[in-house]
């Protein structure tokens, strides 16, 4: 069995939950991390295990990775350093490219500069490759164009089919749904498969890719303004305030909590592909933000939820995925209720300093 990893990206939510994790299984343990204030603060408390070694540094930065390949030659590769800002890469696409495509490739470089080849690389990929994925409208399955801000300012939510009849979305599913980026983080993460699987392939090793779904849960930054509407949601229900649900409050997301992201994480580690794979992980229960809204409110006692008309462009209407893959390629099933991971992360917001409810 392997039994070193580094984890790219592994000072943060995921990454620091997955080290833990792999640390209680007996794996020797490496993180990579510049430590970014707008995910850290300006003063970043580390979450990890004693036995995990540290390394601050960039990974878009040459010399940082060579330095780390020096002392830390991994069996295998965790890659989560990315940056995730949805609406926030519409406006620093250079940002996004830089963190997300070239540190990737120079992951790569610094790989081949230190003659060493891992057993397999593991790319924490997300469902925004998809875009809107596909739709169905009467017996037609289509894959809608972007919405344009025209459409989104007169308030047409839904995409519509081919002949302008209603249509649903259906449960994207890696290899069988197109992916079809419609936001600049989007592009850059599906480039990041891409370029993880041409590189594994001419190196005869091997890479799973996993398509994660809304991660939510303890461990969450609470300061970053990009780290998801759970997190939002949830500290202002704790503090009574009213929620205000963009569009029409029927945007679709499957929400997973960090718990069953790990442990699909962990198990990619532990059955390394072959041949190289792409899976989907999320619980696999639709949602709307306005149920999340409205369950968030019952629960703390908030006012209930306002459905503004506001939206953000670049957004999708709806993610869903079909998760039968990972559970027969990983031996993996979500086992979190919604509603349970809910509580666990109020529960951990309001022990966190300053951010009790009043």
């Amino acid at each position: 069995m392997s039994t070193s990893v580094l984890i790219t990206g592994g000072a943060g939510f995921i990454g620091s939950a997955l080290a833990r994790r792999l640390v209680q299984a007996g794996y020797d343990v490496a993180v990579l991390d510049v430590l970014h204030p707008q995910v850290h603060g300006e003063h970043a408390t580390l979450d990890l295990p004693q036995s995990v070694r540290m390394f601050i540094g960039d990974i878009t930065h040459a010399p940082d990775m060579d330095a780390t390949l020096r002392l830390f030659k991994p069996a295998q590769i965790v890659h989560l350093a990315a940056e995730t800002g949805t609406a926030q890469s519409l406006s620093e696409a250079t940002r996004h490219g830089s963190v997300n495509v070239v540190g990737t490739t120079q992951l790569l470089d610094a790989l081949t500069r230190a003659g060493h080849v891992p057993e397999q690389l593991v790319l924490a990929s997300s469902r925004a490759v998809y875009g809107e994925g596909a739709w169905r409208s009467g017996t037609h399955t289509f894959h809608p164009s972007p919405r344009s801000h025209a459409d989104l300012m007169a308030g047409l939510w839904d995409p519509q089919g081919p002949t302008g009849d209603s249509a649903v979305p259906l449960p994207s599913r890696a290899g069988s749904t197109d992916p079809r980026p419609t936001n600049i983080y989007a592009a850059t993460k599906l480039a990041q498969e891409h370029i993880l699987t041409a590189w594994t392939a001419a190196h005869d090793t091997t890479c799973s890719v996993l398509r994660l779904q809304n991660v939510y849960g303890p461990g969450q930054s609470l300061t970053n303004a990009y780290t998801g509407i759970v997190a939002l949601f949830a500290r202002l229900a704790l503090q009574r305030q009213v929620l205000d649900v963009y569009e029409d409050g029927r945007i679709l997301r499957d929400f997973v909590y960090i718990d069953d992201v790990v442990e699909a994480l962990f198990a990619a580690v532990e059955k390394p592909a072959a041949p190289a794979r792409a899976v989907d992980i999320g619980s696999g229960v639709p949602t709307t933000i306005h149920e999340l809204a409205n369950t968030l409110a019952a629960i703390c006692g908030a006012p209930d939820p306002v459905v503004g008309g506001k939206f953000r462009d670049g957004d999708v209407r709806a993610a869903r995925c079909d998760i039968e893959s990972a559970i027969d390629d990983l031996d993996w099933r979500p086992t979190w209720a919604l509603k349970d991971g809910l509580r666990a992360l109020l529960v951990w917001i309001a022990d966190q300093p300053g951010l009790a409810p009043d």
